[in-house]
């Protein structure tokens, strides 16, 4: 038994030292198929030929050579991100035939890596100054599904540079100076197309048309006037924020029939014609434009609608009375001050409303049962009446700050309260609310900030006044349960003398 210990002892020195002595200085290796390396200023000679996977971001690797991965022949991926590369031979990793991916993002290249092995099928070359691409660089890979050139300085995208891609799945080419799109896309597998953050005024009718297979596609901060013509049936998401785009068309987006999240925020809409009954819309933003009414015929199935800062100032049935799904409604920051009765009625499950930032006088009548939030702040509501409340039977949260309240009525009718925000009003501390204080506090509804609390006066006459008042509440409280338990009592009195 001794010997056997001493043989598991010595087989274990032996795995450490053989493990210790294959792994380079400054890197960890893990079974000698991964390794990874810190503060090195080249590629660590010792590398184990059967590793898989090297990293060598955040390091100094300014210059890669041939000879640098010679001798590694099972290499699948290789991360050389934020290493200030500036310089990669041709070919260098050309003979690595199991090479899948290669991650060069946050470095220093002006050009695409040369001899790139066939292969590959992730490249990440973001976050560097690459200013053009190279047809040369690209038709070898023909098995690539993404590729990352964000945050280079691309300025003119011809497309059929990248139609050499024939199995691309994701392009990102955000935060560039593209100006220029030349040609037709060409990608029969492209999924994503992000293009946010160019400098792109038009877009060629026949660029996108032909991806079949396009769901997502993101033109977001560039200045378009218009939306894209010819915008593919397939598309899920489209991302049109912060353009230049003043209408909605019907004709540039009806065939859009499975279109599922649009946003167009931060635009110049001032009209939507009938572009958004699409039959499978479910998120639609239209924050920050020039809207004066709600779109007309929205989609049957929209469960979010974001129409904030605009100019919208009525809001009617008729507008939403085919919204049966919709669950967030945001109207903030517009100039509402005619909200019909029962305006919401066909909004059946409509869980959140914000109408902060409003000229409402009134909280609107016949709100939905179904809300939980509600946002009234900064409108010019004086009074709140019980039967404004009285359907709200599952609301948990209510803002009314910044109004002109100075007084509130019975809460206890919103029994799922638990937040209510009602700094910013003239209250007037009265023993009627006070006791409606009370009340929500004995429902466990948290006050925020407190209302007709103890302050800290620097006046004595104001602190007195204030410990008056409390008192003369508590009195008339008082008085009011000795006076009913008398009418009891005299009652009491009155049967016994009359048995």
């Amino acid at each position: 038994m001794m010997i056997f210990c001493l043989l598991c002892v010595l087989t274990y020195f032996q795995n450490v030292h053989s493990s210790s002595h294959s792994c380079p200085k400054n890197c960890i290796c893990e079974q000698a198929t991964s390794v990874q390396c810190f503060r090195v200023q080249s590629v660590p000679h010792g590398i184990s030929k059967d590793v898989r996977k090297i990293n060598l971001g955040y390091n100094h690797l300014k210059e890669l050579k041939v000879r640098d991965f010679s001798g590694l022949p099972g290499l699948e991926e290789v991360i050389l991100s934020s290493g200030g590369v500036e310089q990669i031979d041709a070919n260098v990793f050309r003979s690595h035939v199991s090479l899948r991916a290669l991650d060069l993002q946050k470095n220093k290249l002006h050009y695409l890596p040369c001899g790139l092995p066939s292969g590959l099928e992730i490249l990440h070359l973001g976050h560097n100054r690459i200013d053009g691409l190279q047809e040369s660089s690209l038709e070898v890979l023909k098995k690539l599904r993404i590729l990352n050139l964000q945050n280079n300085q691309i300025s003119i995208l011809r497309a059929n540079t990248i139609s050499a891609l024939e199995k691309l799945e994701c392009l990102y080419l955000d935060d560039n100076k593209i100006e220029s799109i030349q040609g037709t896309l060409r990608l029969p597998f492209l999924n994503l197309l992000s293009l946010r953050s160019n400098r792109i005024s038009s877009v060629p009718s026949a660029f996108i048309s032909s991806l079949k297979l396009l769901k997502t596609l993101d033109f977001s901060s560039n200045h378009l006037t218009k939306v894209p013509n010819d915008l593919p049936q397939s598309l899920i998401h489209l991302n049109l924020d912060m353009n230049q785009i003043r209408t909605l068309r019907n004709r540039d987006m009806s065939q859009l029939q499975n279109l599922v999240t649009l946003s167009v925020s931060s635009n110049r809409l001032v009209s939507v014609d009938g572009g958004l009954r699409l039959p499978s819309l479910s998120v639609c933003e239209l924050a920050g434009n020039q809207l004066r009414m709600l779109p007309g015929r929205l989609a049957s199935k929209l469960e979010k609608l974001d129409c904030r800062q605009n100019n919208i100032q009525e809001v009617t049935f008729q507008q939403l009375a085919g919204m049966k799904q919709l669950k967030h409604l945001f109207l903030e920051n517009n100039t509402i001050r005619s909200f019909e009765a029962n305006a919401l009625r066909n909004c059946i499950q409509l869980t959140n409303l914000a109408l902060e930032q409003n000229l409402l006088s009134a909280i609107p009548h016949g709100l939905p049962e179904t809300l939980v939030r509600l946002d009234l702040k900064g409108n010019s509501i004086e009074t709140i009446q019980e039967r404004e409340l009285r359907s709200l039977r599952r609301l948990q949260v209510l803002n009314i700050r910044n109004n002109k309240l100075s007084t509130l009525p019975a809460l206890n009718l919103l029994p799922k309260l638990k937040l209510l925000y009602l700094d910013g009003n003239p209250w007037q501390c009265s023993c009627k609310l006070l006791k409606v204080k009370k009340e929500l506090l004995a429902q466990d509804v948290e006050i925020s900030p407190d209302i007709c609390s103890e302050p800290v006066y620097a006046s004595l006459d104001e602190w007195r006044a204030y410990i008056l008042a409390q008192d003369i509440c508590e009195e008339q409280t008082e008085d009011s349960f000795l006076e009913s338990q008398a009418k009891f009592t005299d009652n009491e009195e009155y049967d016994d003398y009359d048995l």
